[in-house]
């Protein structure tokens, strides 16, 4: 299959897409744009995996099973326990490759904003102080500028298997969202 760029014609009407991309890239956020416009069940991946105290549920595959078999979803394409499940299920994956400085900025700011309002993320949970960047070799801040590379090595090896939509910056977002995405005809959900 084709690697499609932000012009592109979708081949299908997406029913089941998969949202890729480092951390800071966007990916729940465009999860939501695509639900809101397509009018799609959203889950979020992280919270289904993480129980209070920044622990791992253990209900997490067994909830991920049962959405993926659902007709109309989309999700991040994290958490390497499911990956194989959700790509099995996904008609469409759209890829986040932005530029490695736009991705840690973004990270950095919403890492300072969310610790400083003491925004509760999952099951009561909190950004870490921001001192334990330096001291927490799985900081969100580090796990972001190690996973870089990882995560496209990884999208670019699924393009046999699924439709890949590669968007690089937020002007590509915003062309893929208003262009192909909104003209593939749909009939709502039943």
């Amino acid at each position: 299959m084709p690697l499609l760029g932000p012009a592109d014609p979708l081949p299908h009407v997406p029913r089941r897409i998969l949202v890729a991309g480092n951390a800071g890239s966007g990916k729940s956020t465009l999860c939501r744009r695509i639900a809101e416009s397509r009018d799609l069940r959203r889950v979020e991946l992280d919270s289904l995996y993480w129980g209070p105290q920044w622990t791992p549920r253990p209900e997490f595959r067994a909830e991920v099973a049962a959405f993926a078999e659902e007709t109309r979803w989309v999700t991040e394409f994290q958490y390497n326990e499911v990956r194989r499940e959700l790509l099995a299920r996904a008609d469409t994956l759209v890829w986040l490759d932005h530029p490695f400085s736009m991705v840690m900025g973004r990270l950095v700011i919403r890492t300072i904003r969310r610790r400083a309002r003491r925004v509760e993320l999952w099951n009561g949970n909190q950004e870490p102080s921001l001192w334990s960047a330096f001291t927490d070799s799985e900081h969100i801040l580090r796990w972001g500028w190690k996973t870089y590379r990882r995560s496209r090595t990884r999208v670019l090896a699924l393009v046999d298997q699924v439709v890949v939509v590669r968007l690089s910056g937020q002007a590509q977002v915003e062309r893929w969202l208003a262009g192909p995405l909104a003209s593939v005809g749909e009939e709502r959900a039943r």
